[in-house]
């Protein structure tokens, strides 16, 4: 009898939202509270950076704001859902040494052995963490501003080569390339 509730959608609220969260994991990488005086008093509202990855190689970033703290957080990911990119992952690390900016803030990131661990800190970490990468040295240098730092991280995935882009531009097959 379970089975067949279960099969009709009468199984009321057991379970509801555990494959949307086992699928995407969320880190919150900045909440900032604002203060707008008015005649009233104060006025606070929130913004939110948050970073949404598969730990598959896909990983995305978003930004929101609102007067609340669960709205402007439910914003950002949404929009870090909607904001998607390939994050190529060879072995629990990435392919080969990269540097990314924006504005002031540059990120290097240096592919490193197996068992190195993350050596990064708190927006690149939680990025490559999202990303399903295991192993990984980074240094950021310039601004610490973590929207920029998040915004050069991404800047260095955008650059990355894809193995299989570069397999099909030398018409030779991915293991040739990666061994």
């Amino acid at each position: 009898m379970e089975q067949n509730e279960k099969e009709r959608g009468r199984d009321r609220d057991r379970g509801r939202g555990e494959d949307r969260d086992k699928e995407f994991v969320e880190k919150l990488v900045k909440l900032n509270r604002t203060a707008k005086v008015v005649k009233g008093g104060r006025r606070f509202s929130f913004s939110a950076l948050t970073v949404v990855g598969d730990r598959k190689g896909n990983v995305g970033w978003g930004f929101g704001k609102a007067n609340d703290v669960s709205e402007a957080v439910r914003k950002s990911m949404d929009k870090a859902k909607h904001n998607m990119v390939r994050l190529p992952v060879k072995n629990g690390t990435i392919p080969h040494s990269i540097q990314g900016t924006f504005k002031s803030s540059v990120v290097l990131l240096k592919p490193a052995c197996s068992g190195t661990g993350i050596i990064a800190g708190g927006p690149v970490r939680a990025i490559m963490e999202a990303g399903g990468v295991t192993d990984v040295l980074s240094k950021s240098i310039g601004a610490s501003s973590q929207y920029n730092v998040v915004k050069a991280t991404f800047e260095c995935i955008r650059q990355m080569m894809d193995i299989r882009k570069v397999a099909r531009d030398r018409t030779k097959p991915v293991s040739e390339i990666w061994g």
